[in-house]
């Protein structure tokens, strides 16, 4: 009955959605993008982009090609590409990211580090207090 369809897995289809209502615990691993609409407790690791819509809830580490941000996050964003945080986006926690996009309105609490390259080790640690940038007090940004 399907043996004729063939599906392309990608990091450009989305294939993976956790709707409105839902509560999802535990690890997500992806090759292509996902969209979360509902609560996920637990990383978050995409090979894709990541969309976390108005009612999204995240409460965990984020890495992602992209990130779109019109939800929560409470935990560390990694982003090989761009963070964008939308005007009802909130992120409570570290970013990485070659490009930061925050809105009017969008709130970013935590310190946040542009990468120009991206790296094959990926580690969603807090940042070394070893250099002196670090030692400074959390980056707050908040547009209203």
């Amino acid at each position: 009955m399907f043996k004729g369809k063939k599906h392309a897995h990608g990091i450009h289809a989305t294939d993976t959605l956790i709707g409105e209502g839902t509560l999802f615990e535990g690890r997500i691993k992806s090759e292509a993008s996902i969209r979360i609409e509902g609560q996920v407790t637990g990383d978050v690791d995409c090979a894709g982009d990541v969309t976390i819509g108005e009612k999204g809830i995240v409460k965990s580490n984020v890495i992602a090609r992209n990130v779109i941000l019109a939800g929560t996050v409470n935990g560390n964003v990694l982003c090989k590409g761009k963070l964008t945080i939308h005007a009802t986006g909130k992120l409570y926690g570290n970013t990485t990211a070659q490009s930061l996009v925050i809105a009017e309105g969008g709130l970013f609490q935590g310190m946040s580090k542009m990468d120009s390259t991206e790296s094959n080790s990926i580690e969603m640690s807090a940042p070394s207090k070893q250099t002196e940038s670090v030692t400074a007090a959390p980056t707050v940004i908040t547009w209203q």
